[in-house]
């Protein structure tokens, strides 16, 4: 992760890059209008758990699971092939992840150990904890360069200070740091880029920005495609001002989609109860 220069506070500086600002405000208007919508204070459980549904089948089709939305409702198997199985992993984050949020303030580098054992669902020596030298990264649709065992440690424990510390950065700035960086390291052997979405969803949540969890970044991040999703993924890497604020924009653009799809699903649910 790179930043503008010295800066008490690494991540508020990012809120000060040009069009980050725009893109924090932006955000904040998509979610104040799903949690402005009627539907919401009478039906809310329902937003949130189609929202996780949709979320999850997202994440899963930027991990090479592009499968139809109903398809993942109906199913009850995912253990079959790969993409079950990566589909499988998706909701498995999804549920989890809603379930450590009191612990990600205080120790997120347990809570990204936990979401890579929930994702990869086996006991194997390698799973819930960082990469170490040597060992290979299955995750075949990001071909950046991969940083070895030492600069993801030391990376990680980078990223956990800040989190611990707190400050005043925008949960947008914050959350797609999170997600960016754990693409960019790809600390575990597997899964890391279910778990990186997971993290943001944490970040977006546990900020108090989408409280429900209702606004699934995933689904934007499947819309916008997963070409421009590596794009801007570049960008962040470069460490660049104007990457790191393409990327920021680009996890901005992702909430409001997010937050658009649980209007409609809103709308649906109003226009039913008419």
């Amino acid at each position: 992760m790179s930043t503008t220069g010295a800066h008490a506070d690494p991540l508020a500086a990012l809120g000060s890059l040009p069009g980050v600002a725009e893109s924090v405000e932006s955000v904040r208007k998509s979610v104040d209008r799903v949690y402005g919508h009627r539907v919401m204070r009478r039906r809310s459980n329902e937003i949130t758990s189609e929202a996780a549904l949709r979320g999850a089948r997202g994440s899963g089709a930027l991990s090479g699971a592009d499968w139809a939305l109903e398809e993942v409702r109906r199913r009850s198997d995912f253990s079959g092939d790969d993409e079950a199985r990566v589909m499988g992993a998706a909701l498995r984050l999804t549920a989890e992840a809603g379930q450590l949020l009191s612990i990600w303030r205080q120790s997120p580098l347990r809570v990204l150990a936990r979401l890579h054992l929930v994702a990869a669902a086996t006991d194997d020596d390698e799973v819930g904890r960082p990469r170490q030298e040597g060992e290979p990264v299955d995750e075949p649709l990001i071909e950046l360069p991969l940083p070895g065992a030492a600069e993801v440690s030391g990376r990680l424990e980078g990223l956990a200070e800040l989190i611990i510390a707190g400050g005043s950065a925008p949960a947008l700035v914050t959350a797609a740091v999170v997600h960016g960086e754990l693409l960019a390291l790809r600390p575990f052997v597997s899964h890391n880029g279910l778990i990186a979405r997971a993290a943001e969803r944490i970040v977006l949540v546990g900020s108090g920005l989408d409280p429900k969890s209702v606004c699934p970044a995933e689904v934007g991040h499947a819309e916008l495609g997963r070409a421009s999703y590596l794009a801007a993924l570049d960008g962040y890497v470069s460490g660049t001002p104007g990457g790191m604020a393409a990327w920021i924009g680009h996890c901005g653009r992702a909430i409001e989609l997010g937050a658009r799809e649980s209007t409609a699903v809103c709308e649906a649910l109003q226009r039913g109860a008419a």
